[in-house]
């Protein structure tokens, strides 16, 4: 499957959702993209998104 490139417009958005501590599949849904996809691009803009799906202390 080819990837869609990340617009600047894209990456600013995972940098507000990251911020308002949105989990990886509310950025995944707002971004139209799959959860994967979001966890790369927030590691490489240093972003930190927590799974719903994971353990929460």
């Amino acid at each position: 499957m080819a990837r869609k490139p990340w617009s600047f417009k894209e990456d600013r958005r995972l940098m507000e959702l990251a911020k308002s501590s949105a989990s990886l599949e509310e950025a995944a849904k707002v971004l139209g993209r799959s959860p994967d996809a979001i966890k790369r691009m927030a590691l490489r803009l240093g972003l930190s998104l927590k799974s719903k799906t994971g353990k929460k202390g």
